[in-house]
């Protein structure tokens, strides 16, 4: 009889301890820059509000190192959420309110630091330092859908809260224009616990597979049309085609063990990297040059020794896109140096052409050869990095198409939207 007392005491132990455990929410804060460019952080906004049961969301910045993202724009977004929570609210609990969300909404860096990688602190910045000091076991997973500029500012501010913060970073096109924040971090930061995602994401949307996948471009009219307010606001970004390309962040603490990147989950598979690629050129490039996509490129061109205040930007690095051309700042260090670092994001030759006001500067065309597998060919000029650096995995295997790593969100995309369609089933 002892003995099947003590049995079921520990097995009702054990029980309580595995509940305990599964309900242990992973304490998150996002950083956007929803409200600029590029409409697909309105659709992971959208998801995130949908799936605020599974998180202990502790901070909502807006960080648009390019564009003109806003907080009011993650406002507006709650405000269509807090509509559609009532019907949420019938099917689950644990949602978030909306007052506490708008409590946590804070305006982060307009626009992309300068040189140095950091200038002044922010509302945001500060905020991310504020719940990283908190008291909690539970490490603050930053998640970044856009520029690093206010990661950057908060470690620069107070660095020692790099060992409670881990961040899982959309880079891509965000690091091309984040570039001199990125570059701050992996210098000073290299033990910086960081999933950093240049490609993978890709595979969350792409639409070049297996014919029973379930395909991005016809998901509105299928699920979300008439879906509550959420989702008639879903048809602005894109007619409706999910493109989502930050919402693998939030997949990844969704499914799976987010303590073991290498490992399967939603929002991929990564393998660790000891180095960040870097490439410096103290004149301009042409054909003969190539670097991995995503490498830090930095140019150091001697000109006029000028007047002027430390990191001011003279000169401009201007790239054809599309019909539109691009232009990047480039800064005067001093004793007649000047620098100007860019990360291009894909497979390409790149073509672009330095100008500047300054009378003497070396102006010109330039190419330069990018290819497709990242971090590419060691190089003397890359930054190490420590152990907890982790990237796209460069396994044949899990290439989608010509995207490193795409399958390995890929593969879960069925499960992923198949489980989001329940959701918005509750909206209708």
């Amino acid at each position: 009889m002892a003995m099947r007392i003590f049995a079921l005491i520990l097995f009702c132990s054990c029980s309580t301890l595995l509940l305990a455990q599964e309900q242990i929410k992973p304490r998150v804060l996002i950083s956007t820059d929803i409200g600029g460019t590029d409409p697909d952080d309105n659709q992971s906004m959208a998801h995130l509000l949908m799936y605020s049961d599974l998180f202990d969301l502790e901070g909502l910045v807006s960080s648009p190192s390019y564009g003109s993202g806003n907080k009011e724009e993650i406002l507006r977004m709650i405000a269509l959420y807090e509509k559609d929570l009532p019907k949420l609210k019938q099917h689950k609990s644990g949602f978030a309110e909306p007052d506490f969300l708008r409590s946590i909404t804070k305006q982060g860096r307009r626009g992309a630091a300068p040189f140095t990688g950091y200038i002044s602190a922010t509302e945001g910045s500060d905020w991310i330092i504020q719940a990283a000091k908190k008291k909690d076991p539970r490490p603050l997973w930053v998640l970044v859908w856009g520029g690093l500029e206010d990661v950057a500012q908060a470690l620069h501010d107070s660095p020692y809260i790099q060992d409670n913060i881990r961040v899982y970073w959309i880079g891509g096109p965000n690091k091309k224009w984040s570039a001199n924040s990125y570059a701050y971090i992996a210098a000073n930061f290299p033990d910086l616990y960081m999933i950093e995602v240049n490609s993978s994401y890709y595979g969350f949307f792409s639409n070049n597979q297996e014919p029973d996948v379930i395909k991005t471009t016809d998901y509105y009219q299928q699920h979300i049309q008439g879906a509550g307010h959420l989702g008639e606001d879903f048809k602005a970004y894109y007619d409706g085609e999910i493109k989502m390309g930050d919402t693998p962040s939030l997949l990844y603490l969704m499914h799976g063990d987010a303590d073991d990147p290498t490992g399967e989950s939603w929002g991929g598979s990564f393998e660790p990297i000891q180095r960040s690629a870097r490439a410096i050129y103290e004149r301009n490039t042409n054909l003969q040059d190539s670097v991995a996509f995503c490498t830090v490129v930095e140019y150091r061109l001697q000109g006029p020794k000028i007047d002027v205040p430390a990191d001011s930007a003279v000169f401009w690095m201007e790239v054809p896109y599309k019909k539109d051309t691009q232009v990047w700042p480039g800064y005067y260090l001093g004793d007649g140096t000047y620098s100007l670092r860019y990360a291009p994001k894909q497979a390409e030759i790149l073509k672009f052409r330095f100008t500047s006001d300054v009378p003497g500067f070396p102006e010109g065309d330039g190419q330069l050869v990018v290819n497709n597998l990242w971090p590419g060919k060691a190089g003397r000029d890359d930054y190490p990095l420590g152990e907890n650096w982790y990237s796209d995995s460069s396994k044949t295997e899990d290439f989608d198409g010509k995207l490193q790593g795409g399958k390995t969100i890929f593969r879960w995309r069925n499960d992923i939207l198949e489980d989001w369609a329940r959701r918005w089933s509750w909206l209708k």
